[in-house]
């Protein structure tokens, strides 16, 4: 699958526009912005954890929609399209008690109406701790951002 990125911001403008969002909040970082991928980390701490101290499950699904959805964006002409969450899933598979946790969205299906990517999340060992799959809808119309990304 050979799909490429429409637009190709710097992870600094990325992180600039998630300024007052979720993703500020809970600490996310971006990384890299790939041909066709995006990456990113998210501390393990106060704000992502459950009780028991472990990562928890909904910290690594908003961290796994926040870059699938920047990077279904991205795929994107701006003047004409937008997208949405459709639908997400996750299977936790490794827990997470300290450090940053990694991640990368990757196309899996790009079309009219709708994308799929995969997002897999790893320790700072590399171990794979949650695989995600995230589907978007495709707005045929300009998306409205109130000064996030353009």
């Amino acid at each position: 699958m050979n799909f490429k990125f429409f637009q190709t911001p710097t992870p600094q403008l990325i992180q600039e526009y998630a300024k007052n969002t979720l993703a500020e909040h809970i600490g996310i970082e971006f990384l890299e912005v790939g041909d066709n991928y995006l990456t990113g980390r998210m501390p393990v701490d106060n704000r992502t954890c459950q009780p028991m101290g472990l990562l928890h499950g909904g910290a690594n699904l908003v961290f796994a929609e926040t870059l699938g959805s920047i990077a279904g964006y991205l795929m994107l002409n701006p003047k004409e399209k937008s997208c949405v969450g459709l639908e997400i899933n996750a299977n936790h598979l490794k827990p997470v008690k300290e450090g940053w946790v990694y991640g990368k969205a990757i196309p899996f299906h790009i079309g009219q109406n709708t994308h799929v990517w995969e997002i897999k999340v790893t320790n700072e060992a590399g171990e794979l701790t949650c695989i995600s799959r995230l589907t978007l809808a495709i707005l045929h119309q300009p998306a409205i951002l109130k000064g996030r990304i353009p």
